[in-house]
């Protein structure tokens, strides 16, 4: 007798601890043993939903509809129901909240014929906001949405289908947004990440000369110091190799070849500071590895004046 008990006695304590809780029935999805019973009910709230969106009253549609979805997941008009909300707050302008619903049906209703559509409209909607991000801030104007919003949004399409065009794209354009924003660290981090996932989509020859090319800007800006030089170096032989006859080749080669001149530049400079400091053998070291390396050119006459002067 004991042990046929046992089973409606956990059931009364489920549902003791079920009504314990801080939600109410109405926001709570149904449990999947409810089904059967509550079809016809969250139907008639699906035709409900229809029946405002055709009246034109878009308002109560998108919550009704939103409410299908919700509470009834399982019936057939749910995705549709998802769907519908959707692209109401997006024909309402909503962006953030549109996105968010086509989030939620790509998540729960992947089996829907509606799929490809929602995808498709949730990665133009992130892909439009971001075109915008970028577009004011090269021309420095306010955008409209915060860049972590923004990136959360690209993230968000990219991990929907990871090894799509669509996520090449999307990943492409956080590096690109992070550019414009002048954060050359999440945007490096943003163009090489496209390029380990993804080394074949378009975007990554594109993505690895950029990183080359924020590299050596870091470093037309102050920041010299061997590490930039030669990880900038090595972003753009890596770009040559990787895609030899992309488009921007030519600039690749110029840019190594004037990295070389700055890596000069800067040990020139460190020469002189030992010479100026009281340090001729240091000097030296630097100005003969600049004789070396440099084999002609104005640096290299300057060198050898230099260690002229030291007595050699």
């Amino acid at each position: 007798m004991t042990f046929r008990l046992l089973g409606p006695v956990l059931l009364s304590a489920s549902a003791l601890l079920l009504s314990s809780c801080g939600n109410s029935d109405d926001e709570l999805p149904l449990l999947a043993g409810n089904t059967q019973a509550a079809s016809s009910k969250g139907e008639a709230l699906y035709q409900k939903a229809k029946q405002a969106d055709d009246a034109g009253k878009t308002s109560k549609a998108i919550k009704d509809y939103d409410e299908v979805a919700t509470r009834y997941p399982f019936i057939a008009s749910a995705p549709k129901a998802r769907f519908r909300q959707a692209e109401l707050l997006q024909n309402t302008g909503d962006v953030p909240k549109s996105f968010e619903a086509y989030q939620k049906f790509l998540t729960r209703f992947q089996g829907s014929n509606l799929y490809a559509t929602a995808l498709d409209r949730q990665a133009k909607m992130a892909q439009s906001v971001a075109d915008g991000d970028v577009k004011s801030s090269f021309l420095g104007l306010k955008t409209r949405y915060s860049l972590e919003k923004t990136t959360e949004m690209l993230s968000q399409v990219r991990d929907n289908a990871p090894k799509s065009r669509t996520a090449s794209k999307a990943q492409f354009t956080i590096g690109e947004l992070n550019q414009s924003k002048k954060k050359t660290k999440e945007a490096i981090a943003a163009f090489r990440k496209l390029v380990n996932d993804q080394p074949e989509a378009p975007e990554s020859p594109e993505a690895l000369f950029r990183v080359g090319l924020l590299l050596m800007e870091e470093a037309d800006r102050g920041n010299q110091n061997q590490a930039n030089l030669d990880l900038a170096r090595e972003a753009f032989n890596d770009y040559l190799t990787q895609y030899p006859g992309h488009s921007r080749n030519a600039e690749a080669r110029k840019f190594v070849s004037n990295l070389g001149g700055m890596d000069l530049q800067r040990s020139y400079d460190i020469a002189s500071f030992y010479q100026r400091t009281g340090k001729p053998e240091a000097a030296k070291v630097y100005y003969r590895d600049i004789i070396r390396r440099s084999k002609s050119g104005k640096i290299h006459d300057d060198a050898q004046a230099r260690l002229k002067e030291l007595g050699e």
